[in-house]
């Protein structure tokens, strides 16, 4: 099964994902995991990314496509993949399907702007292990302390209030014409990305039960 999910940064389509690669046995592709792999290795593609997701912008098409093409050659996807955070533009998922890459549904996560804004910037990052916290939802034992490592935890410069409105409009500039794109092709389900995570995962097991 080839699986896309959609929706504005933040609203859970990495979650999800983990939890259908389970159910599924099939890997979870998340574009943003390998790009901020590359900016921590400091790969040339990582320090070209890097600029771009500092400020909120979305990585070029020709830099994602390659990543995602390259990926999508491995053993572990002949038998279906989930795309997490791809395609993001039009034009990367005309790239897709020129790949001859067949979707057989885009899942469209719907979550208000302000939710978002709650989500991201209360989330921090531990600079040892990267491991994820939210304040108010997720909290550390001891604040600023990570639980795992005792490395030191931050905010990244992309989960900041400025730079997430500005992810956010570009996010409705870019991304939402794949909403209509996926579903001329009739590709697109959308579901409502509020309520608890196993709330949301019923609606999605709903959605591919029944394609």
């Amino acid at each position: 099964m080839h699986i896309i999910l959609l929706g504005p940064p933040g609203c859970g389509k990495g979650t999800q994902a983990k939890k259908i690669m389970e159910q599924q046995n099939i890997p979870q592709i998340s574009t943003g995991d390998i790009l901020r792999a590359a900016v921590r290795q400091q790969t040339p593609l990582g320090v070209e990314a890097k600029g771009f997701m500092d400020k909120g912008e979305l990585v070029p098409d020709e830099l994602v496509v390659r990543i995602v093409e390259e990926r999508l050659r491995e053993q572990d996807c002949q038998k279906g993949f989930i795309l997490d955070g791809f395609p993001r533009t039009v034009a990367q998922a005309e790239a897709l399907d020129q790949t001859g890459t067949v979707i057989d549904v885009a899942v469209n996560f719907e979550v208000p702007d302000d939710e978002i804004l709650k989500r991201l910037s209360g989330r921090r990052t531990c600079r040892s292990c990267s491991a994820m916290y939210h304040v108010p939802f997720s909290p550390p034992q001891v604040a600023g302390i990570c639980d795992k490592c005792q490395g030191e935890l931050y905010q990244r410069d992309d989960d900041k209030e400025e730079t997430i409105k500005n992810r956010l409009a570009v996010y409705n500039r870019q991304t939402e014409p794949l909403i209509q794109w996926y579903a001329e092709k009739n590709k697109l389900r959308s579901i409502r990305g509020l309520g608890s995570i196993d709330d949301i995962y019923i609606q999605i097991c709903d959605v591919l039960n029944n394609l």
